[in-house]
């Protein structure tokens, strides 16, 4: 897949009040090019909290040349999210009339502005329809929020371990995040994106917990000497992960996104959560983890009885919510046939 850039030529108006003049999102595709009177089928793939539009280099075992998403037989888009460190418009880029980035000055983000700035790239490239789309985790927000803005664009769809509503759960688990940011006193400062880093890291550990279970780190992290005086081997695995976040993400963008992740609420303005889901026309699967504690999965069987016509599918993983990320085979039995 190649990376390229949309900029919008019209002021961008944000639901939660604010526009951004030039918004850019950056996108990855299949390197042959799209044409008007391709046969390709169109997959869109959208992406999760902190990954990026290369969905080759985070979802490797699924997507490129000669796999699932085969990347030559089918015209394969991922496009990064409004608010990411990875390149699309958000805190971290250049506010042009200060010539530092926007930190705090960027306007608040929700999940249905993504979807119409990810819809801006699809006219953009001249995509008339997505002949399948597939998101995990926030990408699923995504899918599910897409499919209800544009029915008549999205033939059929994948869900993977999210919810339509965000729960008090989960935003307790994202207000954490947001006071270990804020506990950083580089934070506030504003004076580099590299503020705030150390509780970026603290940031990255609370959501481990959150992404894993009991099990997963059970079956990876018990120390090898059974005679050791501390424990330190999880802990010093939380470490790893919160400094590996940090060098390549800023604690702005994660602020954002958490954010955005508190905006998702698919019956906002449309008369309830169910209305909104019995409004959807794509062929719908939906896909529970029957460890994730972070979305369970009565939050998937909640998608899958409202959707008229949706078929609902539950994989067994040790590994909690990043099930989706590491389960490869049991998501390819059930997304292959599905494919066009």
């Amino acid at each position: 897949m190649i990376r390229k850039e949309y900029i919008h030529k019209d002021i961008f108006e944000f639901e939660a009040g604010g526009s951004v003049e030039g918004l850019k999102v950056v996108y990855h595709c299949s390197e042959r090019e799209w044409k008007k009177d391709d046969q390709r089928k169109v997959i869109w793939i959208c992406h999760a909290l902190t990954a990026n539009s290369d969905a080759e280099d985070w979802w490797p075992e699924l997507v490129g040349p000669g796999k699932l998403f085969d990347t030559e037989k089918y015209f394969v888009v991922c496009a990064n999210m409004l608010g990411s460190a990875y390149g699309s418009s958000g805190p971290s880029t250049i506010n042009p009339e200060t010539g530092s980035p926007y930190y705090f000055d960027f306007p608040r983000i929700t999940v249905r502005d993504i979807v119409r700035a990810n819809d801006l790239v699809r006219e953009h490239l001249g995509i008339e329809h997505i002949d399948f789309m597939v998101g995990g985790s926030i990408g699923g927000f995504q899918s599910v929020e897409w499919s209800i803005m544009r029915p008549e664009v999205i033939k059929r769809a994948v869900y993977i371990a999210c919810g339509v509503r965000v729960t008090p759960w989960l935003t307790a688990f994202n207000e954490s995040m947001r006071m270990a940011l804020e506990a950083d006193p580089t934070f506030r400062e504003c004076a580099s994106l590299k503020g705030g880093e150390t509780g970026l890291r603290c940031a990255r550990s609370i959501a481990l917990i959150s992404y894993r279970s009991y099990e997963g780190y059970n079956a990876t992290q018990w120390e090898k000497d059974e005679d050791c005086l501390f424990a330190d081997r999880a802990g010093s695995y939380q470490r790893y992960q919160g400094k590996k976040l940090s060098d390549r993400f800023d604690a702005y963008s994660y602020y954002y996104l958490c954010g955005s992740v508190d905006s998702n609420n698919v019956g906002r303005g449309r008369g309830g959560v169910e209305k909104a889901l019995g409004s959807i026309r794509t062929e719908c699967t939906v896909i529970g983890i029957d460890s994730d504690r972070l979305f369970p999965v009565e939050e998937q069987k909640l998608i899958a009885a409202n959707v008229p016509g949706a078929v609902y599918h539950e994989i067994t993983s040790k590994f909690g919510h990043d099930g989706f990320l590491l389960e490869n085979d049991q998501l390819t039995k059930i997304i292959k046939p599905l494919l066009p």
